[in-house]
């Protein structure tokens, strides 16, 4: 087998080259205000807009065995946290640039590998100090020495605005919060027509209730006994096509849904559901934390009688509809779907008809086997029977199918798989509405809701896996109208008492839609993880100055054996030699993520006036006594680094982000093992026809070919 070596352990380590090219690529993504990357499609000459370390990935020439591996540390990062993927890329780039300075200053590989993984654990267990309860995150988010005259911070640009409201006590302060959409409810949604309590859009000092018009019953809320009856109305300041503000389609939207303000109680901070965890793991991501506002509010009341406090994420789903401004997004009761016209029309047929709903857990073709009755797919059979009908074998299972759902009257069917375009024909035909390629939770909420049981195959069928009380309708807008965007159009499927919800997600432009639904999926798994963890860390870059100081001291501390075993078996010179440099050079990630922070958010002009904040906060830090105590106490001020771009320097701001606890420090732990597995790998062999091409590239005197 032919064979080509290269060697990749020398000084200019190759892998750790590659791994930080490819990490530069998502530079642009660190901190809450990411820039958009424009992916074109050579072939097909489409483009789609991103703004997530994920879907860069996904469009990155990987081929190489580093990319490989970056690959799927990221995969695995997002698989369990959905979020954290963006540190990790930034990290895994910054460390591998300060581990190639330490092999340039002659530092063995083991002493690398030993003192800075010490390091970051020693890093881990120090910001646990830093933790903040999340029963206590609205206490440490709205306690502020002083609060400034109501104020909005806005920029232009691709990405979502930070909108920061601060209200005083003799101001009317109003809320804009994205609605459960009431349009057409039936009986089974009756849970919507409650009051819902929702979250302040600031950590704002009054509380509001949404109700469904006609609800004549009380919105005073506990403790207040007066209640306000004025509507919000926000004007449009941004581009009409990439601004998440807009038009409010709770308040701007006349007829279903009005917004009552009850009178501020006590304290000014008070506030209901998860909305102030979800404001502060939003990052500035105004229209994402509002639909999540909806959803905490809904499913909480629903929950009231356990007194459960999580969100329910499998009874969550999107749908992302083209067309509409995105001020139209909101949150809506059942399954809200894209149909073609032709089963739009099938819908329009059935006028509030309750329907017979039959739910299948695979494909709806005629070649669908299960799991584990599947053929190979590396054989093809020719002929099993000799069949002189062969041609019409297909309008045989058609035919057969199509009787199959008229003879027990079914009306709905939901399919798991896809389905043949030609069995859908003939269902639209017969007044069949069929929709494939539906999440299992989707299947598993209607069968709850309507006692259906799913099934493999339509010949499996018989009358107890049918369900009753299904309904279906074409989804309207906030402000009632029907909305018909030509090839396909949102349709609602819904059931009496079914949970589910889902985020309707509108733009303009169909290279956004992507980026809508991964942020609306980042944010929720934010929270999820917030309530799973029980804490979240101080955001904006608190836990990152902390590791930093925390690095620096340990640097400056005489070589002295760790707690690391590896650690202690390093010989005393090598420790007292290197350990200064390899920490220096952990801590090197940490500033120069601070730095980009700074730029990305523009409270810096430059990374040279970035660091000099950055050290000049160190500087505080170590005067203080206690790193830690002064990082919480900036962070309750409005921010651990307040560059002196910032506009507002000097003011007491009620915006305060927080971060997830696992998900950031397992970013941390991904990204150092990925460095340091790369740094461990002496050599590259390539095997395989692809030597003749090494052969005759620019790089064949790197290798050896055996």
């Amino acid at each position: 087998l032919p064979m080509a070596f290269r060697d990749v352990n020398a000084r200019r380590h190759i892998g750790l080259q590659q791994l930080s090219s490819l990490a530069s690529t998502g530079r642009t993504f660190l901190g809450p205000m990411k820039s958009h990357k424009f992916i074109v499609d050579e072939s097909t000459n489409q483009s789609t807009l991103i703004c997530s370390t994920v879907r860069l990935m996904e469009s990155l020439d990987l081929t190489s065995a580093v990319g490989q591996l970056l690959n799927e540390t990221i995969q695995a990062q997002n698989k369990e946290f959905k979020t954290g993927v963006s540190t990790l890329l930034f990290l895994v780039g910054a460390w591998s640039n300060a581990v190639v300075e330490c092999l340039q200053q002659n530092v063995p590989v083991p002493a690398i590998v030993s003192v800075m993984s010490e390091g970051l654990n020693s890093c881990c267990e120090r910001v646990q100090c830093l933790q903040i309860p999340i029963h206590d995150v609205k206490k440490e988010l709205c306690s502020s020495r002083a609060r400034p005259k109501a104020f909005e911070s806005r920029r232009d640009g691709l990405t979502n605005p930070w909108n920061l409201q601060c209200f005083q006590r003799d101001i009317s302060a109003t809320e804009e919060v994205i609605p459960i959409n009431p349009s057409s409810h039936q009986g089974g949604d009756c849970n919507v027509n409650k009051c819902l309590v929702s979250p302040l859009a600031g950590f704002g000092s009054v509380a509001s209730v949404v109700k469904a018009v006609g609800d004549k019953s009380s919105s005073a809320l506990s403790g207040s006994g007066v209640t306000a009856s004025s509507c919000i109305t926000r004007k449009l300041t941004h581009s009409r096509h990439f601004s998440t503000l807009g038009k409010s389609c709770f308040s701007s939207q006349q007829g279903n849904f009005q917004g009552y303000l009850s009178e501020p109680s006590a304290d000014l901070c008070e506030c209901f559901g998860l909305g102030h965890l979800a404001m502060a793991l939003s990052h500035g991501n105004q229209t994402s934390m509002k639909l999540l506002q909806s959803i905490s509010a809904y499913q909480q009341e629903r929950a009231e009688c356990s007194g459960s406090s999580q969100i329910t994420i499998t009874e969550i789903v999107t749908c992302c509809v083209l067309g509409l401004p995105e001020s139209y997004s909101c949150v809506s009761p059942g399954f809200v779907t894209l149909v073609s016209p032709e089963q739009a029309t099938v819908i329009k047929r059935f006028a509030d008809k309750p329907l017979r709903i039959l739910l299948m857990d695979g494909d709806l073709t005629e070649q669908y086997r299960h799991l584990g009755f599947n053929r190979p797919r590396n054989v093809r059979t020719v002929l099993e029977h000799p069949n002189p009908q062969e041609g019409r074998a297909g309008e045989v299972w058609l035919s057969r199918m199509s009787d199959i759902l008229m003879s027990f009257d079914i009306n709905l069917v939901l399919v798991k798989g896809n389905v043949c375009e030609n069995f859908m024909e003939r269902c639209i035909a017969s007044r069949i509405l069929v929709i494939g390629c539906v999440a299992q939770d989707v299947l598993c909420a209607f069968g709850a809701a309507t006692g259906a049981q799913a099934v493999t195959y339509l010949s499996q069928l018989n009358a107890s896996c049918i369900g009753n009380g299904a309904w279906a309708e074409l989804w309207k807008a906030s402000d009632g109208r029907a909305v018909d965007l030509g090839e396909l159009m949102p349709a609602r499927i819904s059931a009496g008492g079914i949970p589910l919800l889902t985020a309707v997600l509108t733009t303009a432009l169909p290279s956004k839609a992507q980026l809508l639904e991964d942020q609306f999926w980042t944010l929720l798994y934010r929270l999820h993880h917030a309530l799973k963890d029980g804490t979240v860390f101080p955001g904006g870059g608190a836990v990152e100055l902390l590791c930093l100081s925390h690095i620096q001291a340990l640097a400056e501390q005489p070589g002295q054996p760790g707690s690391d075993k590896a650690v202690r078996a390093l010989p005393s010179s090598w420790l007292a030699e290197y350990k200064s440099i390899v920490l220096q050079a952990l801590a090197s990630g940490w500033k120069q993520y601070l730095s980009v922070v700074l730029c990305n958010t523009a409270k810096a002009s430059s990374e040279l006036e970035a660091g000099a904040s950055v050290d000049l906060h160190l500087q505080k830090a170590a005067a203080c006594g206690s790193p830690s105590a002064y990082i919480l106490e900036e962070f309750r001020r409005g921010g651990v680094l307040r560059g002196g771009s910032d506009p507002f320097p000097d003011q007491v701001t009620d915006l305060k982000v927080c971060d997830n606890v696992a998900a950031k420090t397992e970013a941390w732990r991904r990204a150092l093992d990925l460095v340091l597995l790369v740094l461990q790998t002496d050599a590259e062999i390539i095997t395989g026809p692809t030597r003749n091409q090494i052969l005759n590239s620019t790089v064949s005197s790197e290798f050896m070919f055996l």
